[in-house]
């Protein structure tokens, strides 16, 4: 019976050169059969986003991937400046729209207070919402499409917005977990403190991964590997000394999530007459 350790060094033994390599040739194919100019991203100094522009820029070549900044009032100052400075290391031009006026004019015509405990989490997915069409006037504007930055991690759990940050025209590192994509990004000369910076979404002020999953990453992603890809049983996880209702927890997020993953359902054809 493998240990928790044994799965996460099993996970992270990847060929990250020729990892790389293959989700360039898949941007490169993706945007050559769509007929696109380039590509956009959403920078936001995390690691995904980080990940995604590089090997954009990689498969591309800086001139046909543009970055947009967009943070809210409470995003970190050393976000946007770890997101600036990775865009002019790698030479990618960039746009900066701060969310916040747009948030503020729905809020107002909604007649929400955005200091409302209650609509807290509403008014975070419309942050992911609003920088998902600001990221879709840029790609409309310049022919461009839109680089999703979502990993494996984020699909199985359903940790992201329907709509928002899951509405893109494809997904470049989603078969990579978490902590894989923080080993892939440092192979490809991102800076450790983005590269292992915690995770957090920021879409309300001091919002954090943590504070709405289970466990950190570090955790999490050797046992989403041991369910979705050594197709271990629940009872396989447990003898691994893992806390039952913890591997409960992330099967039944994989199950309530699971609309996110899928098409709307359709309703039924017309019936015609006899």
């Amino acid at each position: 019976m493998p240990s928790l350790k044994n799965l996460t060094d099993e996970m992270l033994r990847l060929d990250y050169g020729r990892t790389a390599e293959e989700v360039e040739k898949f941007i490169k194919s993706v945007v050559w059969s769509a007929g696109a100019s380039g590509v956009v991203v959403g920078l936001s100094g995390g690691v995904d986003s980080s990940a995604v522009a590089a090997l954009c820029t990689r498969a591309l070549k800086a001139e046909r991937v543009l970055g947009v900044i967009m943070p809210a009032e409470f995003t970190p100052a050393q976000d946007v400046e770890d997101a600036e400075n990775l865009a002019e290391t790698l030479g990618v031009r960039t746009v900066k729209a701060p969310i916040k006026p747009v948030v503020d004019s729905f809020a107002k015509q909604l007649g929400v207070d955005t200091s409302d405990a209650s609509a807290r989490m509403a008014l975070a997915n419309l942050r992911a919402r609003v920088r998902m069409s600001i990221l879709y006037f840029h790609a409309n504007m310049h022919n461009l499409l839109v680089a999703g930055t979502g990993d494996r991690s984020e699909l199985l759990l359903g940790y992201y917005t329907k709509y928002g940050d899951a509405g893109v025209d494809f997904l470049p590192v989603v078969g990579i977990y978490k902590t894989q994509l923080r080993h892939l990004s440092k192979h490809l000369g991102i800076p450790e403190n983005i590269a292992f910076k915690p995770s957090s979404p920021q879409l309300y002020p001091g919002h954090r991964a943590v504070d709405e999953l289970p466990a950190d990453y570090d955790l999490l992603d050797p046992l989403l590997y041991a369910l979705f890809d050594k197709a271990m049983k629940i009872e396989q996880v447990v003898e691994m000394g893992v806390d039952r209702r913890l591997v409960e927890e992330l099967l039944q997020r994989y199950d309530r999530s699971r609309h996110k993953r899928e098409m709307p359902p359709a309703g039924p054809r017309p019936i015609p007459l006899p």
